[in-house]
């Protein structure tokens, strides 16, 4: 009897170490899926790679994994099997993400919660949002006064000045989180061209740990890169 038992519990431990581990807990919910395949993917370079699929067949709720060994931006690839696809990212770190959307409108409607790195990016991209909205109104001046023959308006002047003010204040925005490494990224992905002195101003900025993070270390490299153009 006591060899039977201790099989068993040699075969459960066995068991539970084979299991697969994951820090990275993905819930998503789209309303109107009923068949399609989703896709949770990380950009390796030039390249997006998978880490967890799920084939979706009859329920609009779904659960995705990963291993992450530090925030990072993650992207939720939805394939409707129609040769339609639609894609959210967002800011993962360990723990639970929950995102919310629809299938007919997947990239606007998604409602995401998750990360404390998520919310400081959303922060940015509300203000990012009334910046294009900015954008537009430039457009439909433009096009006002080129039917009224009106030539003390232009477009160029006016959103060369609006580019300078998104640069500016994605700067500002960085240099404002130095313990977010929502701050490296947005330098890496929406300032790579601004001037050396501000990318060195957000880099020097960062505390300790944001410094050594994936987009800490890639803001570094772009500093050092620019330098020797």
């Amino acid at each position: 009897m006591k060899q039977i038992i201790v099989v068993f519990t040699a075969l459960l431990f066995f068991s539970c170490g084979n299991e697969p581990t994951h820090d990275f807990t993905l819930k998503g919910y789209v309303k109107g899926l009923k068949k399609g395949t989703v896709y949770l993917q990380r950009q390796n370079d030039a390249l997006m790679e998978t880490i967890d699929s799920l084939e979706v067949n009859g329920s609009a709720n779904f659960e995705l994994h990963a291993e992450l060994s530090e925030p990072e931006m993650l992207f939720l690839k939805l394939d409707k099997n129609d040769n339609d696809e639609g894609t959210i990212v967002f800011f993962a770190d360990k723990g639970v993400t929950e995102i919310n959307s629809t299938l007919k409108n997947f990239n606007f409607d998604a409602i995401i919660k998750g990360s404390k790195q998520q919310e400081t990016l959303e922060e940015y991209l509300l203000m990012m949002s009334k910046f294009s909205n900015r954008n537009l109104e430039l457009i439909q001046e433009s096009l006002d006064a080129s039917k009224a023959n009106d030539t003390t308006v232009s477009f160029e002047d006016n959103y060369n000045k609006l580019i300078k003010r998104k640069y500016l204040y994605t700067i500002n925005f960085a240099v404002s989180h130095p313990d977010s490494e929502v701050s490296p990224y947005l330098a890496v992905s929406e300032v790579p061209n601004t001037g050396v002195k501000f990318l060195e101003e957000i880099y020097n900025a960062l505390t300790d740990k944001v410094k050594v993070s994936k987009y800490g270390k890639q803001l570094q490299d772009l500093i050092t890169e620019r330098k020797a153009e």
